[in-house]
């Protein structure tokens, strides 16, 4: 029961901060150029890990589904298998992980320590409103930066799969190319562009919430870094398995 009504405080909570963040930016506005170097940091960090892990699992993609067609003598399927499981799924919860991990920890641990250091309530005491200044500018970024680092990794999966699937698993070019692009339609790219801007979403506004009310002290901005993490991903996944079934179901 404890835990219930632990669930249902935080679940309150996060709305009410959810509509003062909203609220306060819409009365005081946004500062744009803050926006923007947030999100270049953001991406200028986050794509070259990003990058890696996408090739590595377009890779992966084609070794495991020509291993699986194979033996069914459907070799030609292994494009298929890349394009729909690559850009449908794989490649939008691969960004909103990385995005998660550099962008969403970095932004909870920041404003945990400004909650430590007090700064947070210096904010207030100057009238300035904390919400518009510290947690719009890092969720417009991650809105910005997160689907387009989703675009970058399909492309960079579907082409490492074409790469292994010619050199290492000799399947044909035409063949791999017929059924990897014959299965992509522009529809599975606007759906996992939407995909992505309700990762950031969450990402953004968990992230806020937990390093906004973090307690005070070391131990605290720990345990705050620790439970957006977690929220995160348990949330995103979540959210994918609805907008899966809403999109293709």
């Amino acid at each position: 029961m404890r835990a219930a009504a632990e669930f249902v405080r935080h679940v309150g909570a996060f709305g009410l901060f959810f509509a003062a963040v909203f609220r306060s930016a819409f009365r005081y506005g946004v500062r744009w150029e803050r926006v923007m170097a947030e999100a270049y940091k953001l991406g200028w960090r986050s794509f070259p890990v990003l990058a890696t892990m996408a090739v590595f699992v377009g890779t992966n993609l084609a070794i495991q589904g020509y291993a699986s067609f194979s033996a069914l003598g459907a070799q030609s399927l292994v494009g298929m298998f890349v394009a729909l499981a690559g850009v449908r799924e794989v490649c939008p919860l691969l960004a909103a992980t990385m995005v998660a991990a550099k962008g969403g920890t970095e932004m909870t641990a920041q404003l945990a320590v400004m909650r430590t250091k007090e700064q947070i309530d210096a904010l207030e005491v100057m009238a300035v409103d904390p919400k518009s200044e510290l947690v719009m500018p890092p969720l417009l970024a991650i809105l910005i930066v997160l689907p387009a680092l989703t675009v970058i990794s399909i492309f960079l999966a579907l082409a490492s799969a074409l790469a292994v699937a010619l050199l290492q698993l000799g399947l044909d070019r035409g063949e791999f190319l017929l059924y990897l692009l014959g299965n992509i339609k522009m529809f599975d790219i606007v759906a996992a562009a939407a995909k992505s801007l309700v990762f950031a979403f969450v990402i953004a506004t968990v992230s806020g919430y937990f390093g906004f009310f973090s307690p005070k002290g070391p131990e605290g901005v720990g345990q705050s870094t620790n439970r957006a993490v977690v929220a995160m991903c348990v949330i995103v996944i979540s959210i994918n398995f609805l907008l899966t079934s809403v999109l293709y179901g």
